[in-house]
């Protein structure tokens, strides 16, 4: 395995389950990662290939800032990340949750 092929495999960091991640996939064929905050859509797009082993049509992505909350009497901020909404060729999909049959 390549140095490029070894840093596809870092770029995803997991799916993102939300309401509106729900909703997307099941209207626009997408699915919602977390993804390294230096990823860019061709290196996303190369990872999901290469890991899901589908067709990708078009990636998205949302720089997503850290919400600033207080811990007692102390303020803080959340950690900025990252999100890509990569939407699937047709006839392409993702089961997370394995063949179960």
């Amino acid at each position: 395995m390549n140095l490029n092929q070894e840093k596809l495999m870092h770029v995803l960091l997991g799916p993102h389950v939300s309401e509106k991640a729900t909703q997307v996939g099941e209207a626009h064929n997408q699915v919602v990662f977390r993804v390294r905050r230096d990823a860019d859509k061709d290196l996303v797009r190369r990872a999901v290939e290469k890991m899901f082993e589908v067709k990708v049509a078009a990636v998205q992505i949302v720089n997503v800032r850290g919400k600033h909350k207080r811990f007692g009497q102390r303020a803080g901020v959340r950690s900025s990340w990252k999100k890509a909404y990569v939407r699937l060729a047709p006839g392409s999909a993702i089961n997370f949750m394995g063949d179960k049959a």
